[in-house]
């Protein structure tokens, strides 16, 4: 018999809980909700314990049920790239129809949670960003390397969703976190993009170096850094933050940009690349740990 004949209800959970987990893509979630609880702190207003544990586990589920979804779409591609052959639908582990319900039930089984911790436009910003990275980037992936851009916004609403979460309400500093967040992706999947563009394009995804070579995408990389140090220092401008946020702003911006005008020489390869990525984190969270520290 084959693996299509077999009934959904026998297949459906013959995975490992493992593998559950993994389609989470833990680490992305775990990311996601840390710049989410960084907003959350970061807007004027009490915050609740039991609304902030609402909203974490929300965005946690929301987010959980986002990537499923994206490996359930992507399922074949996955099995040409190194890095996700393994997971559990190109490797066979796990029916796609585990994937595509797991998906459904997290997501929708957020929106209650959301609701119910925080308000309205939490909620549907939080819907905006689960419909947008599956329904929009998904797919774009494979016919240009604008999905990065297109990706990038369901990506940097996180620490906007917690700002509204307390605050109730978009305003120009809720955006400022938006922006940081929306601008430090772009080289940061820039450098991912380099150091696997064989990787992707095995699998068919159109990427920057693929698309326009690796020197213009070193260029790309050191022109948003660039533009992401002066858009870090928006959230003192709007008056989230004290005037100490500046110098460490600046100091972990001018940092990160040197560190990426190194890339532009020629011998700047793979382990540059992969070394800028390294670097990229820590900068994101030592810029939101100057954020709380200097509220």
């Amino acid at each position: 018999m084959s693996s299509e004949a077999v009934p959904i209800s026998t297949r459906t959970f013959a995975a490992s809980p493992a593998d559950f987990v993994a389609l989470a893509k833990p680490r992305v979630t775990l990311l996601v909700v840390v710049t989410m609880l960084g907003g959350m702190f970061l807007a004027p207003g009490e915050v609740r314990p039991w609304s902030a544990a609402l909203v974490t586990l929300g965005t946690a589920m929301i987010v959980a049920g986002a990537n499923s979804l994206n490996m359930f779409l992507e399922r074949e591609s996955d099995k040409y790239m190194q890095r996700t052959a393994s997971r559990p639908l190109p490797s066979g582990r796990m029916h796609p129809h585990a994937a595509l319900m797991f998906g459904a039930v997290t997501t929708v089984g957020s929106i209650p949670l959301l609701l119910w911790g925080a308000n309205v436009p939490t909620t549907v910003l939080a819907v905006a960003a689960n419909v947008s990275y599956v329904g929009l980037y998904t797919p774009l992936k494979p016919r240009t390397w604008l999905a990065l851009v297109v990706g990038a916004v369901p990506g940097a609403i996180p620490p906007l969703l917690g700002y509204v979460s307390v605050r109730g309400a978009v305003d120009l500093a809720g955006l400022s976190l938006f922006l940081v967040l929306f601008v430090w992706q772009i080289p940061h999947f820039h450098a991912i993009a380099l150091f696997r563009r064989e990787d992707y394009a095995r699998a068919g995804l159109v990427v920057l170096p693929g698309a326009r070579g690796v020197p213009a995408t070193k260029l790309h990389i050191a022109a948003t850094t660039a533009v992401l140090l002066l858009v870090s220092l928006l959230p003192y401008l709007t008056g989230t933050v004290g005037p100490l946020y500046v110098p460490a702003a600046g100091f972990l911006g001018a940092v990160l940009f040197a560190w990426a005008v190194i890339g532009l020489r020629p011998e700047a390869g793979d382990r540059w690349a992969r070394s800028f990525f390294g670097a990229s984190m820590p900068y994101l969270v030592l810029l939101f740990a100057a954020m709380l520290a200097t509220k």
